[in-house]
């Protein structure tokens, strides 16, 4: 049966879930389990849940010795879940905002990611890290960058990004089960969101996209929150008759080549829309692969729509303008689709 939850209630659920299954999977973050609050042992009902409140409740049930508050050392705790995970536990640490990778980025690129190649495949590190990113809350440029794509650079680590509460709870229940490192990489501006999440435990494949809206004459590949501007302009286009395929990634490494490549095959023009900075982005890879794969298939240029070369900005009419908007995918659409112009 399915229920209205937020985003933020979907991955709360998927967590509780799995917890109860696995009494391997153990939680690490700052103020995940009272923080400032000093009474928080003895008043579990204090629990803060993290900055954001996403693990609130999750104390009360499981308790201090798996709702592990950390110092503020994001390099310490990862480093400890890292090792945690190499003895076979299943730890779950909360890097706040994606923004602090560079403190703890050691233990994810020189150590967890290579652990099973350099072991010879004896080691396994089944590790989910869950982190926020996104523009849009106005939390200014060190709380507010997309770098998922950073992530999936490195070889050995996956990288999911949800869009919506029903795929929020199904991906990670999938990450939980992942015999090496997940980054789970949820868009801060999106908690609030509200969707169908069924009460049953059930999981999505990772590193397979979803084609949300089929089409004829344009794909258009969105991660995370981009969705909901793809789908903006999906409606748009239908009203001059230009049939848009609407494909959410889901998974940023390793993404669909499939299903993407397939997709613009059957519509010939392909748009990307990535929140992250333009250089060396998701956006960049996936065009470069279709690019060389289905060349022959295209009638026109790729496109790419992404944040500018900046950090992201504190006023809000400057952010605004930073985010990849309906206006800005429009305007590419009309220079792709040069033979079924708009009026």
């Amino acid at each position: 049966m399915a229920r209205r939850l937020t985003f933020m209630g979907a991955i709360n659920e998927a967590l509780k879930t799995a917890m109860k299954e696995d009494d391997k999977i153990i939680l690490f973050g700052e103020d995940i389990a009272g923080g400032r609050d000093t009474k928080h042992l003895a008043n579990k009902q204090s629990a803060w849940g993290g900055v954001m409140g996403v693990t609130k409740g999750l104390l009360e049930e499981f308790g201090t010795e798996r709702v592990i508050d950390t110092p503020i050392s994001e390099l310490g705790y990862l480093g400890a879940a890292v090792g945690a995970a190499a003895t076979g536990l299943h730890p779950v640490p909360e890097i706040m905002f994606n923004d602090f990778l560079g403190f703890c980025l050691d233990a994810l690129l020189t150590q967890g990611s290579k652990m099973r190649y350099m072991f010879g495949g004896k080691a396994s590190i089944p590790m989910t890290m869950r982190t926020m990113h996104g523009a849009g809350a106005s939390a200014a440029g060190q709380h507010s960058g997309s770098y998922y794509g950073l992530l999936g650079a490195i070889p050995g680590i996956k990288v999911v990004v949800p869009s919506t509460p029903y795929n929020a709870k199904g991906l990670l229940l999938s990450a939980l089960k992942e015999p090496n490192i997940v980054v789970f990489s949820e868009d801060k501006t999106l908690y609030s969101l509200k969707g169908d999440v069924p009460e049953e435990a059930y999981t999505i494949e990772i590193g397979k996209a979803q084609i949300v809206t089929e089409g004829t004459d344009l794909t258009i590949v969105s991660i995370g929150k981009m969705l909901y501007v793809a789908q903006a302009v999906q409606e748009e286009l239908a009203k001059f008759g230009i049939s848009v395929e609407v494909i959410d990634l889901l998974t940023v490494a390793p993404w669909d080549q499939e299903t993407v490549i397939e997709s613009v095959k059957k519509t010939g023009r392909l748009i990307v829309i990535d929140e992250a900075n333009p250089h060396n982005n998701t956006a960049t890879d996936i065009a470069s692969v279709v690019g060389k794969t289905a060349f022959d298939y295209l009638d026109a240029p790729i496109q790419t729509v992404c944040a500018p070369n900046t950090p992201v900005p504190f006023a809000t009419n400057l952010e605004q303008l930073y985010l990849p908007s309906k206006e800005r995918v429009l305007a590419e659409a009309d220079s792709v689709i040069f033979d079924l112009k708009r009026g």
